[in-house]
């Protein structure tokens, strides 16, 4: 196993940041992670069907998907452990692989406590299209990072833009199983190939600029690293269980009232492209007025669009807001990777980026179960709503926080 040492040395080969090479490794990053997060939300449009084969309760058909976000967040701590030690390439591929496993897994299924294992797997296998990349495009630019790092997080919404009506018309036409064993043979043809357009590594001059501003940045907060870190994740888990609640549940809600899976399908699909421009933006605006701001802001709107989910559930209504919450929501995410760059060493991001995104998954984990099981305990969704304000509140303190610790403290070195 290669040391912590090596790092700067194992990069030290080939490629510089901000080159025409970086530009289309974004782009390749940004295919993987359009194919590969295509496990986070195959279950979302499925719920219904699995429901419906394994005759149980609306709190218990949200276990797969509570399964999906644990793997997806043990993964992201794993396989960016993985690219920090060996290389990005090495997490992808076995990302692939695990993707193919756990589609293939789900789709034999016996009972839906063998679906719940094999969603597990299936997001582990997944989380290596979103946190690992994120970490590993952050080295390759620097003026451009917050752009950089946004590009790639918007893989996981083109994929839940594009994909949920797609799956939907294939469940209703083939069957969910079949379909699931389809989605697994689609993401290691395309995921394998993709990988190896990441074989570079990035010069160590690079980094080593990156580990000196990352250390003035934090010595300016007054508090240790594995504070600063435990504070990020748990405003990591706030943001997404406020998050989770419209995109976990809005297929189901309209088949509640009535809409039909397909209208949610649609919203989920319309909710997720706006994210796509939301997430870009957010890059843009990080890189000119800072991640935390940005956080504030998209974390702020994420909270007024729920809020209008709670006195409006027309159809119409349900279609401007769900666009609404995606424009304001797809910020939030990618923030946390801009906040790990900024203060801690690059040797540290893959691990650090997927402790962050973990804390998310574990919010998105949460938050899809606790709402199915308010629904269940009360017959509607509104405490749900209400549940997820709550949450978005302590998102936006702490971020606050964070904004106000750095603008009014004199910088000092901080404890280790």
């Amino acid at each position: 196993m290669a040391s912590q040492t090596s790092f700067f040395q194992s990069r030290a080969k080939t490629g510089e940041a901000e080159s025409a090479y970086a530009w289309v490794r974004l782009f390749a990053c940004l295919g993987i992670g359009t194919v590969g997060s295509i496990g986070l939300w195959s279950y979302v449009v499925a719920l219904p069907a699995v429901q419906a084969e394994f005759g149980v309760l609306r709190a218990d058909a949200s276990m797969p998907y509570t399964f999906t976000m644990f793997g997806f967040g043990i993964g992201a701590v794993l396989l960016g452990r993985i690219s920090d030690r060996f290389s990005i390439v090495t997490a992808v591929v076995g990302g692939a692989i695990l993707i193919g496993i756990g589609y293939a897994m789900s789709g034999l299924a016996p009972s839906l406590y063998v679906f719940a294992l094999a969603s597990a797997i299936l997001g582990m296998g997944s989380s290596a299209s979103f946190a690992p990349l994120m970490a590993d495009i952050s080295h390759w630019f620097t003026r451009r990072r917050g752009v950089a790092v946004t590009v790639v997080a918007c893989g996981n919404y083109l994929s839940g833009t594009l994909w949920p009506s797609v799956i939907q018309y294939s469940i209703t036409a083939n069957g969910w199983r079949p379909t699931y064993f389809a989605i697994g043979a689609m993401c290691l043809a395309i995921m394998l190939p993709l990988s190896l357009v990441l074989r570079r590594r990035i010069a160590v001059h690079t980094e080593s600029a990156d580990d000196l501003a990352a250390r003035g940045a934090r010595a300016s907060l007054g508090i240790s690293q594995n504070a600063l870190m435990a504070l990020i994740c748990l405003a990591g888990v706030a943001c997404c269980v406020a998050m989770s609640m419209p995109q976990v549940h809005i297929v189901a809600y309209c088949g509640d009232l009535g809409y039909g899976a397909a209208r949610g399908a649609e919203m989920l699909s319309l909710m997720l492209g706006f994210g796509v421009v939301s997430r870009a933006a957010s890059g843009f605006l990080a890189d000119k007025i800072g991640g935390v701001e940005t956080m504030i802001l998209s974390s702020s709107l994420q909270g007024v669009a729920l809020f209008l989910y709670l006195f409006f559930d027309s159809l119409g209504s349900l279609y401007v807001i769900s666009a609404l919450f995606g424009l304001f929501q797809g910020g939030i995410v990618p923030m946390y990777a801009i906040l790990v760059r900024q203060y801690f060493p690059a040797k540290e991001a893959g691990t650090r980026v997927g402790l962050a995104i973990s804390a998310t998954i574990v919010g998105m984990a949460f938050g899809g179960w606790i709402s199915g099981w308010i629904f269940d305990h009360t017959g509607s969704y509104h405490a749900a709503f209400l549940n997820g304000l709550i949450w978005n509140l302590l998102n936006v303190s702490i971020a606050a926080w964070l904004l106000f610790r750095t603008r009014t403290r004199v910088p000092r070195v901080a404890p280790a």
